[in-house]
């Protein structure tokens, strides 16, 4: 997997080459057409339409055994659709999945490095595989992760192999990032200096597709959100748009006696404690603030739901889902 792209005239633009130089114009990074996978009886990926531009940056959610590594197995060619279709920068990819992997940088939660080497003999042959390598940022990312690149890799920990490899897909600066729980293992810290890293791919125009549990990582850097249940594409678009979708959560202190909320159009998930009343509210909060006001409201606080509450919305306060194994 390497870079092959030069930006040249609009952001649009792009020059990519393949023995020689030639010139495609593309606006898609990723669109996939009614694309599933099945493993015998099992249904790990249901007639997935989705489209992302060049640029964005789009987490990709849901709970183990959703389809998410399947997808991005997909997209990688590494496994055979059932049906549908999968297209990185217009090329086919399963029907060229060479083509493909020269616009693409993968970084998987874990994997399979080779014990004998160096951290930095690591990394130059996957340089040398990937094709191109960015190496004034390779150092710099070597600094920022704080990756002893002279040690074998036999002797890291689980988090700094992660780092090895975060650092072997970022320095090729590819047009496509597909990242599977890249951060698996990386402390607090790391995790930040990631997202660092993810909000310069974009700056500098490239697709990051983010794989991930860590919903508060995927609310800060991600530009859209598309969330999977059971192999289904149940809700996709950008924090603003689902926000509008789900309740408004409210908190409230009051003086007087609880009012009777029951009758209250749009107030529902209503819990009382004492004086304090935590509700949510759909449409308009007039009709609330309304009621309230005759009991005295001593304080009052309303938020927009987090990525982690619209999240749960569709998989209950557990979060769990009887879905479908990620891999057979």
């Amino acid at each position: 997997m390497r870079c092959v792209a030069v930006a040249e005239g609009p952001p649009d633009s792009y020059t990519r080459r393949k023995g020689r130089t030639r010139e495609i114009s593309v606006a898609t990074a990723i669109r996939t057409e009614e694309l599933s996978k099945t493993f015998g009886q099992t249904k790990a990926l249901v007639s997935l339409n989705l489209e992302v531009p060049e640029g964005e940056v789009i987490g990709y959610l849901g709970p183990n055994g959703a389809g998410k590594t399947t997808t991005i197995r997909l997209l990688l060619g590494l496994i055979r659709a059932t049906s549908g279709r999968a297209e990185i920068f217009g090329i086919d990819a399963q029907a060229d999945p060479v083509e493909a992997h020269r616009h693409v940088a993968y970084v998987p939660g874990e994997a399979t490095l080779w014990p004998s080497l160096t951290g930095a003999e690591t990394l130059h042959l996957l340089g040398r595989v990937q094709g191109q390598v960015d190496t004034a940022y390779r150092d710099l990312l070597i600094e920022r992760f704080e990756f002893d690149p002279s040690k074998r890799v036999r002797a890291l920990s689980r988090g700094n192999r992660q780092k090895l490899i975060l650092i072997a897909g970022l320095m090729s600066r590819s047009d496509l990032l597909l990242l599977d729980e890249p951060t698996s293992g990386l402390d607090p810290l790391m995790e930040r200096t990631f997202r660092e890293c993810v909000k310069e791919s974009r700056e500098r125009g490239q697709t990051v597709f983010l794989s991930s549990h860590i919903l508060a990582e995927v609310e800060a850097v991600c530009d859209r959100v598309a969330i999977l249940r059971a192999g289904h594409l149940v809700e996709v678009g950008t924090l603003a748009e689902m926000r509008h979708l789900s309740a408004l959560q409210v908190e409230a202190d009051l003086d007087g006696a609880m009012p009777d909320l029951s009758a209250v159009p749009g107030v529902s998930a209503v819990e009382v404690d004492g004086s304090r009343l935590r509700c949510q509210v759909a449409g308009s909060v007039e009709p609330l603030v309304s009621a309230l006001a005759a009991a005295g409201v001593r304080h009052l606080v309303s938020r927009e739901p987090s990525l982690e509450e619209l999240f749960l919305a569709h998989y209950g306060a557990d979060g769990s889902e009887e879905g479908t194994p990620d891999a057979a």
